[in-house]
């Protein structure tokens, strides 16, 4: 690769939000980085904060979360059916789950009427504090 290639290349990330680049071309590798100003840092954060926005009010889909850290039940009993399954209508109060952690059992209730729109891990699954469980969609 040239000097004029790399000059171009310098030029186009300057001119993009790129932060780093790296280009490997045989034996050639160019790695390029750049420090983002403070200014660009908020621009982006307000950027992504209005998407963000945006997307939730025109989406009204929403996650049921894990409150800890532990394993997921998603019946009561290894014999008994799931709590809710894809599709179901449900009142708020409703358990969709239990969360086992350090040997108890928590039931899980839904916050608000929705429908279940997608289960997002399996029985038995062990599950991170905030980590979605199911996708809902409001009523």
């Amino acid at each position: 690769m040239d000097l004029e290639k790399i000059e171009k290349l310098i030029k186009i990330v300057d001119k993009s939000s790129l932060t780093n680049v790296k280009i490997k071309e045989e034996s050639l590798e160019i790695v390029l980085s750049r420090k983002r100003s403070e200014k660009t840092v908020s621009k982006d954060r307000d950027d992504k904060e209005e998407e963000f926005e945006k997307q939730e009010s025109i989406e009204e889909e929403q996650f049921i979360t894990s409150p800890l850290v532990g394993t997921f039940y998603s019946a009561a009993a290894p014999d008994l059916p799931a709590f809710v399954k894809v599709g179901d209508s449900i009142k708020a109060g409703t358990a969709v789950c239990i969360l086992e952690a350090m040997k108890t059992m928590n039931e899980i209730t839904c916050e608000y009427d929705c429908e279940i729109e997608a289960v997002l891990v399996s029985n038995e699954q062990k599950v991170e504090y905030g980590q979605p469980l199911f996708r809902v969609k409001r009523m």
